[in-house]
């Protein structure tokens, strides 16, 4: 299934990285979890950023830089 990708994909990645590296230590977060705590972008249906989301979080932890703690980021299976 092709999604959109966020309208402007690079701050949206460091709004991602920035709330992965506030998950303490020994616990872990969701994909899903994380879109929650993020306001959907300008010009992006809250409805359609409810499906995209998590996948755009994927992503940015996909792309993630090496300080970025991606280990603490999961999917909704726990994987």
């Amino acid at each position: 299934m092709q999604y959109p990708l966020p309208p402007n994909e690079q701050a949206y990645y460091e709004q991602v990285w920035q709330l992965a590296h506030q998950i303490p230590r020994g616990t872990v977060a969701t994909y899903g979890q994380i879109a929650q705590m993020l306001p959907p972008p300008a010009g992006i249906d809250p409805q359609e950023y409810k499906a995209f989301g998590p996948r755009w979080v994927g992503s940015a932890m996909a792309a993630c830089p090496d300080d970025v703690p991606w280990q603490r980021v999961i999917n909704a299976q726990g994987k």
